[in-house]
C-alpha cells in the first residue's frame, strides 16, 4: 500500500508539471511525444502501445493489418545447410524444420533421434558436443543446517562429471537452439563477430578441450595459484 500511495504522489506531482495547476493548459500531444498518438490522463499525455515499437500495431493481435508474415523454415533435416553462427561459442541455430518435432519432454526428445553421436553421421545430422555429455553442477548437501558444497568457490574449484547420457542441463534442446524464420529484419545488424579458430563460424572452440584437464587449478590451469590468492589482481585483493 505505502508504495501504491508513492506512485500516486509522483503521479499527481507529474500532472502538476504539466498543467500547471490549472493555470496553463496542457501541451498539444504532438508536443510531448511527436509522431505518436497519446491520451490524456490526468493531464499526462501517454503514448499508446501500439506506438512503441516498429510494427505500429496492436501487441495483441498477431493477424491485424500492418503486421508482417513471417515463415519458419521448411528444409527437410539432412536437406538444410548449416547457420553461421552469431558469435564464438553461440549456439547453433537450428536450420531445417521443426514440425512436428517440438515439444520436448522427459519421455520424448526427437532431436536425439538423430543428433546422437553414435547415429550422427549415418544421419547426416550435427553430433551433439562432448560438452553436452557433462554434468558441472556440484553436490550440495545441508549438514547441521549449513550447505556444504564439494567444492570451494573460493579456490576456484569446479566439479565435472562425464555422463553417459546428455546431461539434465542440456536436455532441453531449445533452451540455446531456436530455428529460424525468414522475417526480415527491421533495423540493419551491424554486429561483426570475430572467432577464435578458423572454423569458428561452425564450430565451438571447446569441442578438443573436453577431454583436457579443465580443473581450474593445477599446472596446466589458466587459474594460478597466485590467482587462487588473490594476489596482484586488476580487481584488487580479496581478503577474508
Amino acid at each position: 500500500m505505502k508504495i501504491i500511495s508513492k506512485i500516486g504522489i509522483s503521479l499527481a506531482t507529474a500532472a502538476l508539471l504539466f498543467v500547471g495547476c490549472g493555470e496553463t493548459p496542457a501541451p498539444k500531444a504532438q508536443e510531448v511525444v511527436p509522431k505518436a498518438e497519446t491520451k490524456a490522463y490526468g493531464g499526462l499525455h501517454l503514448t499508446q502501445e501500439k506506438d512503441l515499437g516498429y510494427r505500429q500495431a496492436s501487441l495483441y493481435n498477431e493477424k491485424e493489418d500492418g503486421v508482417k508474415s513471417s515463415t519458419y523454415n521448411t528444409t527437410a533435416p539432412g536437406e538444410s545447410q548449416r547457420i553461421q553462427r552469431a558469435f564464438q561459442d553461440a549456439p547453433p541455430m537450428i536450420p531445417h524444420d521443426t514440425d512436428g518435432m517440438l515439444e520436448i519432454t522427459r519421455e520424448n526428445n526427437q532431436c536425439l533421434q538423430c543428433h546422437t553421436p553414435e547415429v550422427a553421421e549415418s544421419m547426416g545430422a550435427t553430433p551433439i558436443p562432448k560438452s553436452h555429455f557433462l554434468n558441472m553442477r556440484p553436490t550440495h548437501k545441508i549438514v547441521d543446517g549449513r550447505v556444504t558444497s564439494e567444492i570451494d568457490v573460493l579456490k576456484n574449484q569446479v566439479h565435472i562429471e562425464v555422463t553417459k547420457e546428455v546431461d539434465a542441463g542440456r536436455f532441453n534442446c531449445v533452451q540455446c537452439h531456436a530455428p529460424q524464420s525468414d522475417a526480415a529484419l527491421i533495423t540493419e545488424n551491424r554486429f561483426q563477430p570475430v572467432y577464435l579458430n578458423d572454423d569458428g563460424a561452425f564450430r565451438s572452440h571447446w569441442s578438443d578441450r573436453v577431454d583436457k584437464n579443465l580443473d581450474t587449478v593445477g599446472k596446466d590451469s589458466i587459474v594460478t595459484k597466485d590467482d587462487v590468492a588473490n594476489k596482484d589482481s586488476a580487481a584488487g585483493t580479496l581478503e577474508h
